[in-house]
């Protein structure tokens, strides 16, 4: 089956558990931020191992369901977690939610990611808007025939982070009484934290944030249209810059974080709806 008849089969089966309210906002919840999905009104889920060709999340922290619901009445589907390449799925089925999120009406994307500090103002609890990313996965998930029903062989990645996007995050950040931050976020492979020359090899490249997720769905969506805003939870300092590094650091910040991320999304949702 080509990718692109797996990803309308994944579709279809998503649309028909969410039917007859199609969302055309996309929203993608990283390490300890699955609480948003919760508090959505009139949920509807399904788990990943549901959903043809989907892989199911074993990482703490990552849920794995899809969930459709409403975000101040504004009609938005959510991953509730995500796969990553160092759980050893393959790079197509790391991207298929993303995709099929795109190719069930979601036009707009909201990717969210815990994230290690790598420049000194950057601390954690910081709320990060991504402004462009560095793909040190040494996978991309284009490669291979390029299928023109999904998008071009060459897709233009120069703003691959939506401008219009970072500046509703911002207007509404300011709104909610939050200080935003902005960097360029640099997607590794995983699972093992970085050792501090890593970390200071990143920072001559001109990396401000690292983390093992992201940069694939990123591509994958933009190959497909879909315009993305991106926003890192800083959850540590990366290695060499603060002390020893842990999952359970990562969850701890971001459950910290929680009520003020929460009601930054939301806000950018109902700026969204109006726009």
């Amino acid at each position: 089956m080509s990718d692109y008849d797996q990803i309308q089969k994944a579709a279809a089966e998503v649309v028909r558990a969410i039917a007859p309210r199609l969302p055309r906002i996309g929203v993608i919840l990283g390490s300890g931020l699955g609480h948003f999905a919760d508090l959505l009104e009139e949920p509807v889920s399904v788990d990943y191992g549901q959903i043809p060709g989907f892989a199911q999340s074993n990482v703490i922290g990552h849920a794995g369901r899809l969930v459709a619901g409403l975000c101040g009445g504004t009609p938005v589907m959510v991953m509730q977690g995500r796969v990553h390449l160092y759980e050893g799925h393959p790079l197509s089925q790391v991207v298929l939610p993303i995709r099929t999120m795109v190719a069930s009406g979601c036009k707009v994307i909201l990717v969210t990611n815990a994230a290690g500090g790598i420049r000194a103002d950057l601390n954690p609890g910081n709320l990060v808007v991504i402004n462009d990313h560095i793909n040190l996965t040494a996978r991309n998930p284009l490669i291979g025939i390029n299928d023109d029903r999904l998008g071009p062989r060459f897709p233009d990645m120069s703003a691959a982070y939506d401008p219009e996007l970072r500046a509703i995050a911002y207007q509404q950040a300011a709104a909610e009484g939050l200080s935003l931050k902005e960097g360029v976020y640099a997607g590794l492979l995983g699972p093992s934290y970085e050792t501090p020359a890593e970390i200071r090899m990143l920072r001559q490249i001109g990396a401000d944030l690292v983390g093992m997720s992201t940069v694939p769905e990123v591509i994958a969506a933009r190959h497909m249209g879909a315009r993305i805003l991106g926003i890192s939870c800083v959850t540590n300092k990366a290695a060499g810059i603060g002390g020893t590094l842990s999952h359970d650091e990562v969850k701890e910040t971001a459950n910290k974080v929680t009520e003020a991320f929460i009601g930054l999304l939301s806000r950018i949702i109902a700026a969204l709806k109006e726009a």
